[in-house]
């Protein structure tokens, strides 16, 4: 049985070296966005648990319910991570 294998032109290689350094760029960019925002999101998360655990959510069209704080995860002990 015969083994075939695939060779990238030049301008392949160098195409996806660009674009791995683009999308490298893009996700260091999202990432300090997303540290920058670390506090006012935790606060957004704090209260939208109060939320759901005082005014809860529908279930369906008028029904309500309540998340009990037992039911609440613990939030993890690292930092945020992006991913995409």
């Amino acid at each position: 049985m015969k083994l075939i294998t695939h060779t990238r032109s030049r301008e392949t290689e160098t195409w996806i070296k660009r674009e791995l350094a683009e999308q490298k760029a893009r996700y260091r960019k999202i990432v300090a966005e997303q540290d920058s925002i670390a506090a006012k999101r935790d606060k957004w998360v704090g209260e939208f648990l109060d939320r759901i655990q005082t005014s809860g959510y529908f279930v369906h069209f008028d029904q309500r319910r309540k998340i009990r704080p037992e039911e609440i995860p613990a939030q993890p002990k690292r930092k945020f991570r992006v991913v995409f």
